[in-house]
């Protein structure tokens, strides 16, 4: 089961939220991201900008000035480029429009050519010189107001404000007769200053352009397997509470490569609620995602098997049955036998705060195997009960299944009545030695939490609550030596994209 792939692209998004307070019942996967997971996500987000806008070209600048007694001189600045940016200090906030991201206290380093050219009436001669210069910007705001809605199922993302604005500029000539120029070179500390504003402030929005563009090409669905799918639209804007954003995505098991989906009915939406929020992120699961993957599965018929071979391979052999069930030894006396298991509707996962269980509504039917033939002679229903727990590996929710106790009814006969109390050990042993390691073999994959491609959980906590569970995690960033190939990964053309 590949289920490798994230669910969504969560982390990356939650700062650029546009909040409301609607809510909707067809979410049953609920995401909240605390102040904590706000401002990793923030640093890492300025941190990768900075990487990747580094180095940072600027336009040249020309100007033509009159000097006294030398006329009118032309002077070009070319080459400009950031090579250095650090920045002081950053932060998120959380407004009534939007989200605004500020970095203060910005500083960055550039290096330049510097040439004049100037033309004497008599004699005619021309007379140039030219240099390098090192220049200091200090004191530099960076800003951004961004809104994000969801839209069809998906997210788009919008640029309200962008904007870059200098305080200071220090420039020192190189080269040349550079100490008798300083004084004309620094006349263009405005011109160097706007183009350094102007520039960043387009490379910014460049940037929101190609996040957009990457949040439109998003799928909706995530695949599990050949049959299963997650759905991942949106249900609604995202929520804003305090310090805390928390959005709704469907969640639900889809069959692939149709629109049907397995719908269910979630009584209220969740709060996500993790101890003093102190984790980055909480993930609150509805037990009707793990009901809705139920369903799907008994529906494509995937939920039934026959078993031929157990670790106690005589059981399956009238022989062994002929103080149990004489009837069926002294008709079928020494033949081999198979057990059909199907079940008769899906399972039922229940969540409260002390218990985590299913209920498993099952058909045992007996066969003989007999000249090739295979002869159904009783059938027995089982009502399973089992236990669960669940854990969280790298990015999937998993867990396994214990068996609790089971209940036996037979449903029909071939052979006269059965005496289902002696048929206890024998369903016993089936159950723990096929049945439960069977589906704990399956369950123990899990399906994506939504994580984007390239974080992955760490320090999780698993909470139960009534009818749902919550993951609370702190997260993680992996480098790109780190990371599989996935087809969810940021588009290279974003200043602030992932490697």
């Amino acid at each position: 089961m590949d289920v490798g792939r994230s669910l969504l692209f969560l982390l990356l998004t939650s700062i650029f939220l546009l909040p409301s307070h609607s809510q909707s019942s067809d979410s049953f996967t609920s995401v909240l991201v605390s102040q904590n997971g706000l401002d990793f996500v923030k640093n890492l987000l300025v941190n990768k900008a900075i990487a990747s806008i580094i180095p940072l070209q600027i336009p040249r600048i020309e100007k033509y000035m009159r000097i006294p007694f030398l006329g009118g001189i032309d002077v070009v600045v070319s080459n400009l480029t950031i090579y250095e940016l650090d920045v002081a200090s950053s932060y998120v906030k959380l407004g009534d429009t939007g989200v605004v991201i500020l970095a203060s206290g910005t500083t960055c380093d550039l290096s330049m050519n510097w040439h004049y050219s100037y033309s004497t009436w008599f004699p005619p001669i021309e007379i140039s010189d030219q240099g390098i210069a090192s220049v200091q910007v200090e004191g530099m705001e960076i800003g951004l107001s961004l809104g994000l809605k969801s839209d069809e199922g998906g997210l788009k993302l919008s640029l309200s404000e962008c904007g870059c604005h200098v305080n200071n500029i220090n420039i020192e000539l190189e080269g040349g007769a550079s100490w008798f120029y300083q004084g004309m070179v620094n006349a263009f500390k405005d011109q160097i200053g706007s183009s350094v504003e102007s520039t960043i402030a387009k490379k910014l929005t460049e940037g929101v352009s190609d996040l957009d563009s990457f949040l439109q090409s998003l799928p909706k669905e995530i695949p599990v397997d050949d049959k299963a799918a997650l759905n991942v639209t949106f249900t609604t804007d995202p929520i804003l509470k305090d310090s805390s954003i928390t959005f709704e995505i469907d969640g639900l098991f889809n069959k692939r490569k149709t629109n049907h989906v397995l719908k269910s009915f979630r009584e209220s939406v969740s709060s996500v609620i993790c101890p003093g929020n102190s984790k980055m992120l909480g993930i609150s699961v509805d037990e009707a995602v793990f009901n809705s993957a139920a369903a799907l599965y008994y529906n494509a018929e995937f939920m039934q098997w026959v078993v031929d071979k157990i670790p106690e391979q005589s059981l399956l052999n009238t022989a062994k049955w002929r103080f149990i069930i004489p009837q069926l030894y002294k008709k079928y006396p020494n033949q081999d036998m198979n057990l059909k298991i199907s079940l008769s509707s899906p399972p039922l996962v229940k969540i409260s705060e002390q218990y985590v269980g299913a209920n498993v509504n099952t058909d045992l039917v007996i066969n003989v195997l007999e000249a090739n033939k295979v002869i159904p002679v009783a059938c027995i229903s089982l009502v399973i009960r089992g236990s669960g727990a669940l854990q969280v590996m790298d990015n999937n929710l998993g867990g396994s299944v214990s068996l609790q106790d089971f209940s036996m009814t037979l449903k029909w006969s071939n052979i006269g009545n059965l005496h289902l109390h002696l048929l206890q050990p024998i369903v016993w042993t089936v159950i723990q030695t096929v049945f439960v390691p069977y589906a704990n073999d399956h369950l123990e994959k899990g399906f994506p939490l939504p994580i984007i491609h390239g974080f992955t959980l760490q320090n999780t906590e698993i909470i139960c609550s009534s009818s749902e569970i919550t993951v609370c995690s702190d997260v993680a960033y992996l480098d790109s030596s780190q990371l599989p190939q996935s087809h969810l990964s940021l588009p290279r053309s974003m200043p602030w994209k992932t490697k």
